[in-house]
């Protein structure tokens, strides 16, 4: 009897499935999967990397790029790059290397430019901070006062009132990090009247851990000086008249103290440049960044070798320094810029009083400039220069506030009838 489908040998199929023609089928299946997997990795890397595949001519290419972030604060504003529109800010672009003139606008705000070298396989980061075009007013004072002064952490403002208002003339404190966004007027805290002397007629300074305001009052039997929490109300002033010199000692011990802890935080090759060549102006809020006149002549040795790759991409280094010129040190990086080939008038640091006319922004990354009446932001290196207010204000009394948003200054608005006041510019 013949077999039927139904009676073949079960082993018969079992036999087919491991022919040496099936097993041959299932290797090369087995490594033609296994060679693209190890294809897509070598070009998953190769990308991530950097480099662009591509067709020119019908030919494949194989580009090295490297890689441009660009971010903005406000968020969302266009990247140009060699004026063609490309994205948007807090993106990652591919771009072969060379040199590229970059533009970031906002509708609203100044535009920001900058010269940036890219590298194949380096990340270039560019941050920009975007100014309006428009910035709003808002007083913080109304009576009028007199002689701001800016605490040492760059938080707190005291000021004079002398108003026909008895009660209301004496020493003020305000405390920008204490107070909102809006409702800005009528939260200065008033620290001492008239009663006990006349306060308001004082000449006054910080202490410098920033927790008391020192008050100078003239009489017709010499000088009088009182020490004044900062925080409260001073009911019964405490004289310090015979203590002050000792007092002063003090703190200048305890300032003496804060600047070499300070400067041993440093590698030793950057304390020895600040030893040999650095007449130091002032710190960058994170102590990273000094703003200094050159005390001599010379050639900047390298702290950092070999030096970080891409750290001059964005920036355009100096480190033939001329005595009297202004240059900013950064020594996370080891990059030295000039600002000003002749240094603007800057008063002693040391000076408690003192109100240069270039100060740190918040951010460590711009400078606050006071330049022919007007008040101009820059960024560390000196790019973009951004002219943020050209109205009428007193002297050189401008303060950043203390998280950017803003900056305090004094005046009347160019009306000779009435006191200068404390005014905040927005900026953002």
């Amino acid at each position: 009897m013949e077999n039927t489908h139904d009676d073949v040998d079960p082993t018969y199929s079992k036999h087919r499935d491991h022919s040496p023609q099936f097993l041959r089928k299932q290797i090369l299946i087995s490594l033609t999967v296994f060679f693209f997997l190890i294809l897509g990795t070598i070009l998953v890397v190769l990308y991530g990397s950097g480099y662009r595949f591509g067709f020119e001519e019908g030919q494949p290419t194989v580009e090295k790029t490297g890689l441009l972030v660009a971010s903005s604060v406000p968020k969302g504003a266009q990247v140009l790059i060699n004026d063609q529109l490309t994205t948007a800010t807090d993106n990652t672009i591919n771009l072969k290397p060379g040199e590229y003139n970059v533009k970031i606008i906002r509708d609203g705000y100044f535009p920001w430019e900058k010269t940036v070298r890219i590298q194949e396989r380096v990340v270039t980061s560019l941050d920009a901070l975007l100014f309006p075009l428009a910035p709003k007013l808002e007083s913080i004072t109304a009576s009028g006062i007199e002689d701001p002064i800016l605490d040492p952490s760059r938080s707190k403002i005291a000021f004079k009132v002398q108003s026909q208002i008895p009660d209301k003339n004496g020493i003020y404190v305000y405390d920008m990090a204490a107070n909102p966004v809006l409702a800005l007027q009528g939260t200065s805290r008033q620290i001492v009247d008239d009663t006990t002397d006349l306060f308001s007629q004082s000449n006054i300074s910080w202490s410098p851990d920033a927790v008391d305001v020192i008050a100078t009052v003239s009489g017709n039997l010499g000088q009088t000086t009182y020490l004044l929490d900062a925080s409260n109300s001073n009911t019964s002033p405490t004289n310090i008249t015979n203590l002050i010199e000792s007092t002063q000692d003090t703190w200048m011990e305890e300032q003496i103290e804060k600047e070499k802890a300070r400067n041993e935080s440093f590698k030793k090759p950057v304390r020895e440049l600040i030893k040999d060549y650095f007449t130091v102006i002032s710190y960058s809020p994170d102590d990273t960044k000094i703003l200094y006149t050159a005390s001599r002549s010379g050639e900047l040795p390298l702290v950092i070798k070999p030096r970080l790759i891409g750290v001059t991409n964005t920036i355009t280094e100096d480190r033939s320094i001329k005595e009297g010129s202004v240059y900013v040190y950064d020594t996370r990086e080891d990059v030295n810029v000039k600002l000003f080939e002749k240094s603007p008038e800057l008063c002693d640091p040391t000076n408690l009083d003192c109100r240069q006319p270039l100060t740190w922004f918040p951010d460590s990354k711009h400078l606050v400039f006071i330049n022919d009446n007007q008040i101009e932001i820059m960024g560390y290196d000196g790019s973009n220069t951004t002219t943020v207010y050209a109205g009428p204000f007193v002297d050189n009394y401008v303060f950043p506030w203390p998280n950017g948003s803003k900056l305090v200054i004094l005046t009347n608005l160019n009306n000779p009838q009435i006191k200068p006041n404390l005014y905040t510019i927005s900026l953002k």
